[in-house]
């Protein structure tokens, strides 16, 4: 699973919610991305799901990138804690996306493997998504 070698600090702050990416909304590397269509945590784990279900689906043909990196940690407390006493462990890593950000790419397959892959990948996230193509992207953003 993905996660930092070192961080400056252990824990971090929750954050703001919400936004458009302003970064990393078009499809560079590859030919079809799969595209948040909302704000969300992804877990390194979610991540890890995702690429395994693509490189299952396409069978060892075609190329993949994965465009985000679960830098934040989250933390818990233990079940049953009462108040206080500090903020918990922390309990893994996640990528915040914000909405249009390219979350994967895949490039060297038909289109109709390509959808259907990212269409699989799709299923393994918290989020909606939506698959685009790379001349879709250009331009207008």
């Amino acid at each position: 699973m993905l996660i930092p070698k070192r961080t400056k600090y252990r824990k971090q702050f929750r954050g703001k919610i919400g936004g458009v990416a302003t970064k990393g909304n078009n499809v560079d590397f590859g030919e079809y991305g799969l595209a948040a269509k909302e704000f969300g945590w992804i877990t390194s784990r979610q991540i890890e799901a995702c690429r395994v279900t693509i490189n299952r689906t396409f069978k060892r043909e075609g190329k993949i990138w994965i465009r985000i990196f679960p830098d934040k940690p989250y933390t818990k407390r233990p079940e049953g804690t009462r108040m206080g006493k500090g903020k918990g462990n922390t309990e893994g890593w996640v990528a915040v996306v914000k909405r249009d950000k390219i979350m994967f790419e895949v490039g060297g397959v038909p289109e109709e493997r390509a959808k259907e892959a990212l269409r699989k990948a799709a299923h393994k996230l918290p989020i909606k998504c939506r698959f685009v193509k790379k001349e879709e992207m250009g331009g207008d953003n």
